[in-house]
């Protein structure tokens, strides 16, 4: 991995464990401010919002400046956050650190991916995508478990301060490793990234991400209920399961960051149609536990394949101006969490079963499958239409270059 996109990675470590281990520590929160556990869950929806609120603010205000010191600011304003909720001393004020700590996450993968894409050559620019959000994916194998058990030991406030650590850390790798001479030129301004929000690709792209995130979190939302009450398995069997889970995100965010480089949107097209019947499969197989962990693993694999190309494609489209543009990308991926959740929600209110649940999530990623197809046969289009008008410019010259 290339030092600079290894401190990269190591930030977007201490923005995973942020994010999630919140869920391993409601417990301990709840009793120690004397909250309910469904009123400690908030603080999830919080930083989910904040994601999605902050993303489009951070990007439009940090336009028109150099990427490096922006995402050292953004570094900074998680270790920051972070002391806050570590020494938060009522709910809504943890509330609040937690939203604000929020407003940076989006923009930080946003901007960072763009520039992980721009200290490699072309055809590895997915690959280092891929290398900066698996810092993320071994949040949820690493950070999450061991800051949800220093929570446990040392109390919850413990696990924050260990994350100010680490984001401290990262602070100092960004500053000493990315190049300055890479991100001096300054960005497009605003009105270019709004600009390029006028193409249609773009918000094909978020809306692929969206849909593509959805239909993991329809099903996610409810897994333990679903391994609990239908596999069969024990609520100490489901933690290791879920690690599965998490050692499948991080072995298929590499291999869809190298797929993507090999090629994008039929690597996105491939994964959206293994996804549906990967869900399909998982409803068949739930009532088996060994069947269950089994597709589990390969459902985990299948949910980070698609992150990296997603991520590039919408990189790729607002090439002129892609800051913004990336960064909505993941305020896209968080509605999409959002949205599935309420999704699921509302089919099992509606009475659809926990194991047939997973057909939900097959519905909304045919949906993404057809938004990506369409996507596709626009890109089609344009090339030849592209190639169309060049060869009638050739044409139109070759009697003048005879005379």
């Amino acid at each position: 991995m290339p030092l600079p996109i290894l401190a990269l990675a190591i930030a977007s470590f201490c923005i995973g464990t942020t994010e999630f281990v919140i869920m391993g520590l409601l417990p301990e929160v709840a009793a120690d401010l004397h909250v309910t556990i469904p009123h400690a869950g908030l603080l999830v929806t919080g930083y989910a919002l904040g994601v999605v609120i902050g993303a489009p603010i951070i990007a439009i205000a940090t336009a028109s400046l150099p990427r490096k010191p922006v995402l050292i600011g953004l570094a900074m304003l998680f270790v920051i956050g972070n002391l806050f909720c570590a020494i938060a001393p009522n709910y809504w004020m943890l509330m609040i650190a937690r939203v604000v700590t929020a407003f940076g996450h989006g923009a930080f993968f946003g901007i960072g991916s763009v520039v992980a894409a721009s200290l490699v050559p072309r055809h590895k620019r997915a690959s280092a995508i891929a290398l900066m959000f698996a810092g993320l994916t071994l949040a949820n194998i690493l950070g999450v478990p061991a800051g949800t058990a220093l929570g446990e030991l040392y109390g919850w406030r413990s696990t924050f301060y260990a994350v100010v650590a680490i984001g401290v850390a990262a602070v100092i790798a960004i500053a000493l490793l990315v190049p300055a001479a890479k991100e001096e030129e300054k960005g497009g301004g605003i009105l270019s990234e709004i600009k390029v929000l006028g193409k249609l690709q773009v918000w094909l792209a978020m809306l692929i991400s969206a849909l593509a995130s959805g239909s993991l979190f329809a099903v996610f939302t409810y897994i333990k209920p679903i391994l609990t009450d239908v596999s069969g398995l024990s609520t100490a069997a489901v933690t290791w399961v879920l690690l599965l889970f998490g050692a499948g995100m991080t072995v298929g965010n590499v291999i869809g960051g190298r797929l993507a480089d090999w090629k994008l949107m039929p690597t996105v097209i491939g994964t959206l149609v293994t996804v549906v019947f990967t869900h399909a499969l998982l409803a068949e197989v739930s009532g088996t536990a060994a069947a269950a962990i089994a597709v589990v693993f390969l459902w985990g694999m299948l949910t980070f394949v698609i992150v990296p190309p997603l991520q590039m494609r919408v990189v790729e489209t607002a090439s002129e101006a892609p800051n913004l543009a990336a960064t909505l990308n993941q305020g896209a991926f968080n509605a999409g969490n959002a949205a599935g959740a309420w999704v699921g929600g509302a089919a099992l209110t509606w009475g659809v079963s926990y194991q047939n649940l997973p057909f939900v999530g097959s519905a909304l990623a045919l949906l993404g499958l057809g938004v990506a197809v369409w996507s596709l046969l626009l890109d089609r289009r344009a090339q030849k239409k592209r190639y169309l008008t060049e060869e009638g410019e050739r044409l139109s010259l070759e009697p003048l270059a005879g005379v």
